[in-house]
């Protein structure tokens, strides 16, 4: 599969573009980059690989999919673009600003006959790789609550504007897991934490909780102004608990300049003092680490393009994950629970 990427941000840099070239069946061939600074850092990285300055002018060129990883603002518009042309699509998250707008891509790709889907890589982390191992090995019984935390110092990387909040940020990430590990939600409450810090008012730090059709509950928490590099998982049940406190392994190695490619057999595997613990009636022990690597997706999404299948995650989870964030960001408003497919707002 020829693939171009639409970006080269942080995003595109470090979390598509090294995990791209990991992949099994996938050839990165060409990025569109505007600024001569995303040029140049295109150029030291993949000094072979060919640059562009529209997605148009890729397009021409020819690929078979595309990666859309630009600004949030920018992304629908872009996206509609290569459905348009018939080209397959993976689209960073969050895929659009809201479920409704989601819902439009998605039926725009059904249309077009081509494979929409949304880089929710975060399932492949370590840490909620293992806590699924876990919980599908029984050990916990019937699990009752599932608690997430992702705090990071990161006021810089914030993102403001009518597109952007941490819960569309982080939170996309979070909630994506937890229905993934629990299932489609019913019940939603949110709480978020506003700054004006940056001229706008953004949420900068949230707590949603989820009800699942299982009966499950989950929590989700992140901030980015607190000062806080925190990375927890917790999960009770009925004969039992785990808890890790980890990190997050695979953002680290690449940021200390490590890349998939080059160590397969050991990427994305956390170290032992970060493995968490299971606690039941025979006692407590450690859980090794299971191993993480973001470019499982793109072998994935290859193959439903060769094969035919939905993708690792389709449009419509995507869309699933937004009405969530929706129904967050309105009980955040309106201090209530909103039940999923329940009336909406006047």
């Amino acid at each position: 599969m020829r693939i171009g990427l639409v970006g080269y941000g942080a995003g595109g840099r470090y979390f598509h573009a090294p995990f791209i070239e990991a992949a099994d069946g996938v050839e990165l061939t060409g990025v569109v980059a505007r600024s001569p600074g995303k040029r140049a850092e295109v150029t030291a990285d993949y000094p072979r690989l060919p640059l562009y300055g529209s997605l148009a002018e890729m397009l021409d060129a020819g690929v078979d999919a595309v990666t859309i990883t630009t600004p949030q603002h920018t992304r629908r518009e872009l996206v509609l673009e290569a459905i348009a042309a018939g080209v397959h699509v993976v689209a960073d998250k969050p895929f659009a600003p809201d479920a409704a707008s989601a819902r439009e891509l998605a039926r725009a790709a059904e249309r077009a006959g081509v494979v929409l889907n949304v880089y929710h890589n975060r399932r492949r982390d370590a840490d909620i790789l293992t806590l699924a191992g876990v919980i599908a090995s029984g050990k916990l019984g019937d699990v009752w609550r599932v608690h997430s935390i992702m705090d990071q110092d990161g006021a810089a990387t914030l993102e403001t504007g009518a597109t952007g909040g941490l819960l569309r940020d982080l939170g996309s990430h979070l909630v994506d897991q937890m229905l993934w590990l629990l299932g489609p939600a019913t019940h939603v409450y949110g709480a978020l934490d506003w700054t004006g810090r940056f001229g706008e008012s953004t949420d900068c730090g949230f707590f949603v909780t989820l009800t699942h059709a299982s009966g499950a509950v989950s929590t989700v928490s992140a901030s980015k102004l607190n000062h806080s590099t925190t990375r927890e998982l917790r999960a009770y049940g009925s004969e039992g608990s785990y808890i890790a406190s980890g990190a997050d392994v695979q953002a680290e190695a690449l940021a200390a300049g490590r890349r998939p490619a080059r160590e397969p057999g050991t990427w994305g595997i956390d170290v032992p003092e970060n493995w968490g613990t299971l606690a039941t009636a025979g006692g407590r022990s450690q859980i090794a680490s299971e191993q993480g690597n973001y470019a499982g997706f793109y072998t994935e999404f290859a193959r439903a393009i060769r094969d035919g299948g939905p993708g690792p995650v389709p449009a419509e989870e995507g869309v699933r994950t937004l009405e969530v964030l929706d129904a967050a960001r309105r009980s955040a408003l309106e201090n209530s629970v909103v039940e999923l497919g329940g009336p909406a707002p006047e």
